[in-house]
């Protein structure tokens, strides 16, 4: 029997992995981030709550089903391998059924503990229909834990707070807000829509509220133009709403974005690898007053090694910058590209490598320098 299937909408934080995915409006009201290569030619709606409670029963149908299937099968397993198998052996019907089966199947092995709003503003929708859906969801998973959402700062800031003390109450844990910058001369470059008073409106406010909050900070998407101004407002910024989480996301140019556009007409000059390192570096000594905990868990990111709790472990971050940018240029280059090609996840990796020498001589004999070359990967990487 073919089931019904839910919608999925694009992206989701790394965090957010073992999450199920619920579909509250479809693609960006902005849609003009001059970085972000995401929702660009798609039109943004806003889902009613009738039809997402729709796809919330689909996903507790799909679940009952694996969970029956499961038990017949594998009365005493619930391992990754018995819930593939099973996933397998059901007819989900077309290939977007099928992701949705894997998508339910994925979320029952992880304990159906989390899900995350999409796509990237749920609390644009009005604060009663969110209210109507979370109560929905909890009576639906009673094992929800965590519900999380992307959301704009602008959005947040003209929120009232008893508006997001209800969402609170009603069971929204987390919000992640892209804050990218705290300079209002940057902000106003890549097109944001939101100034830095009003990040930090809806931060606090955030954060009075109850919520667990997650800041974005981009290195590099300054540009050499406002490399300092970016880390040193971001910084500003960051400590006035002291965040449960500091999310370094990269600035990695992509292809048919505004931002690469600029890069290319030389309005807008990219930094290298070793300068965003840098940025991040200057980024955790302005860092004063707060108990975020700092996150790299993006690929884009150098060093996935500079995470930490603030202020415990504020030191050891800088140790691990310290440690790579006190590295001779060929280690340092040859580390790059070796995390570039995944043969490094984190600096303590590092090991002389026949095959990313190998593969550092190819980039140089294509391009001017270990630099552009790179470059060019990251831009068609993701």
């Amino acid at each position: 029997m073919t089931m019904s299937c839910f919608e999925l909408g694009p992206i989701r934080p790394p965090s957010e992995a073992e999450s199920i995915l619920l579909r509250l409006t479809r693609n960006c009201h902005w849609n003009k981030c001059a970085f972000c290569p995401v929702y660009k030619n798609a039109k943004f709606s806003m889902r009613k709550p009738d039809e997402i409670k729709k796809d919330i029963d689909s996903i507790a149908r799909i679940a009952q089903k694996i969970y029956q299937k499961l038990n017949e099968r594998y009365p005493d397993r619930k391992d990754n391998t018995a819930v593939a198998q099973v996933v397998q052996d059901l007819n989900f019907g077309d290939d977007a059924g099928e992701a949705c089966g894997r998508q339910v199947a994925f979320w029952i092995f992880h304990g159906m503990k989390s899900l995350f709003l999409q796509d990237a503003d749920a609390l644009v929708l009005r604060t009663d229909h969110l209210v109507e859906i979370l109560n929905y969801v909890r009576d639906k998973f009673p094992t929800v834990e965590r519900i999380t959402t992307y959301s704009r700062a602008k959005t947040v800031s003209r929120k009232a707070f008893d508006e997001l003390a209800k969402l609170r109450q009603a069971g929204l844990n987390r919000i992640h807000i892209g804050m990218e910058s705290g300079s209002d001369a940057v902000l106003d470059l890549i097109c944001k829509g939101v100034t830095a008073e009003e990040q930090i409106r809806a931060g606090q406010n955030a954060v009075k509220a109850g919520f667990e909050l997650s800041e974005y900070f981009m290195p590099g998407v300054g540009g050499k133009e406002y490399s300092r101004e970016n880390v040193v407002e971001s910084a500003r910024v960051l400590n006035a709403t002291n965040p449960t989480f500091i999310r370094i996301r990269s600035t990695v140019p992509s292809p048919g974005t505004p931002l690469y556009d600029m890069m290319l007409d030389k309005t807008w000059s990219p930094l290298t690898d070793e300068e965003k390192v840098g940025e991040i570096k200057l980024l955790i000594q302005n860092l004063q007053g707060i108990r975020s905990i700092v996150q790299s868990d993006h690929i884009m990111n150098l060093l996935e090694d500079v995470s930490g709790s603030l202020p415990e472990e504020k030191d050891r971050m800088l140790a691990v910058i310290e440690e790579f940018q006190g590295m001779n240029k060929d280690d340092r280059e040859s580390f790059i590209v070796g995390r570039r090609a995944g043969r490094y996840r984190y600096l303590s990796d590092f090991a002389p490598s026949a095959e990313v020498e190998l593969l550092k001589r190819q980039i140089k004999s294509r391009y001017s320098s270990i630099e552009e070359g790179i470059r060019e990967i990251l831009a068609h990487y993701i």
